[in-house]
């Protein structure tokens, strides 16, 4: 079945007979053994070790990395395919995968070195640890030329002593491994940023406080500070001052897999919607009969599926960059956009759909509702999609 075309370069989106088992594979894994767990989970905000492990093992953590580096070696549709239908049982999980798989795991096939790859990404794709991503700052959240951590070289010239303090790290509470975004030239500004491939079980790295945050509650977040942290010069990833391109690279990627986040979250709501719609009684038959339900279960249902051409398009985009070398920043950037304002639009009318029962944590929806939230905001803002969209469009820089 062919599911995209991009005319531009004839490239075509298919989904081949192994797309098709590894959706079935996910689909009944995530029914089975994440979504009667989600709840619980969201509630105690425990991090789901055991299920990550678990999709470790199925060659989920590392989807798009090559078999000798541990991971599956499909592409990167597999990989949006597969974050949909996690997100439907449970966006925390979606999160941890999204983040091993993109953030970590595409920083190191495109920036890495051999003795890298094998070292530090073979482990995370295998799922034998985690992996985490660390750009943002107290201080310097969407301007990263502003961080205020440093990396400086020792006088020996073989490692560098880092310092400083990192937020909103996902998966900061357990990760083995991170890459790190810090300054080593901060006179260049963004020039200036060097990324590092960091070992978190070693003397000077420290794990600050777990952040309570509103949703994907199972996705452990927090800060961490770098305390005299030595590094060594072969744990440089890319170049020095290669930092900041890196960090936008990597975002490209991540924004396709938030953006398939964001459609398996509003798919989910759509459905326990449209199944309420049908059951649920008022007035002597079911609310689905009345014509502003009507409306609701329309609008919902254009938005998922623009949000998932959007995100094919996008899948396409970075095929074709891929081949020439190109970026896939624009299309990523739409997808991310789309996707996620849509999401949070489904989810607030699935609540609306459910009534006061929508409101209540005795059901899914108040989750998906509070899941939601977090996609208009990781992997750079909806503000910030508009502008990297606008500049695109506009010729600048």
């Amino acid at each position: 079945m062919v599911v995209a075309t991009n005319l531009e370069t004839s490239l075509t989106l298919e989904m081949t007979p192994d797309h098709k088992e590894l959706v079935k594979m996910v689909r009944n894994f995530a029914q089975k053994e994440i979504a009667p767990i989600a709840a619980e989970l969201d509630e105690a905000g425990d991090f789901p070790m055991q299920t990550i492990k678990k999709m470790g093992e199925m060659g989920l953590m590392g989807i798009e990395v090559p078999e000798e580096y541990g991971g599956a070696g499909m592409d990167t549709l597999a990989y949006a395919l597969t974050m949909i239908e996690v997100a439907k049982a449970d966006a925390s999980h979606s999160t941890i995968l999204s983040v091993n798989n993109s953030l970590f795991g595409y920083a190191i096939m495109k920036f890495g070195t051999e003795e890298q790859k094998h070292q530090f990404l073979k482990p995370v794709a295998s799922g034998q640890k985690i992996g985490a991503y660390s750009l943002t700052e107290p201080m310097s959240g969407s301007d990263a030329g502003t961080m205020a951590s440093r990396a400086v070289l020792n006088d020996a010239g073989t490692h560098y002593i880092i310092n400083g303090r990192k937020s909103w790290v996902t998966s900061g509470p357990v990760a083995d491994t991170l890459v790190l975004f810090t300054m080593t030239a901060p006179e260049k500004g963004n020039k200036g940023i060097t990324a590092f491939l960091i070992d978190a079980h070693q003397d000077g790295f420290i794990r600050s406080k777990k952040e309570p945050k509103l949703g994907i509650r199972a996705s452990a977040t927090s800060e961490i500070v770098y305390e005299n942290y030595l590094c060594p010069v072969e744990n440089i990833l890319g170049e020095v001052g290669q930092g900041f391109k890196i960090a936008m690279t990597v975002l490209d990627a991540g924004r396709i897999g938030i953006a398939s986040q964001a459609l398996g979250i509003a798919e989910a709501a759509y459905e326990l919607s449209l199944d309420y719609a049908k059951t649920r009684t008022a007035f002597g038959g079911p609310i689905g009969q009345f014509q502003m339900i009507q409306q609701k279960i329309a609008d919902m249902k254009v938005k998922i599926e623009a949000s998932r051409a959007l995100i094919y398009n996008a899948v396409l985009a970075k095929q074709r960059a891929e081949a020439t070398g190109g970026r896939f920043t624009l299309e990523a950037s739409i997808a991310k956009l789309f996707a996620s304002e849509a999401a949070m639009f489904v989810t607030d009318e699935a609540v609306q759909i459910h009534g006061g029962m929508g409101y209540s944590k005795e059901l899914a929806v108040e989750r998906y509702y509070r899941d939601a939230r977090i996609t208009r905001i990781y992997e750079g803002t909806s503000e910030v999609q508009r502008m990297v969209i606008a500049r695109n469009e506009l010729g600048l820089r």
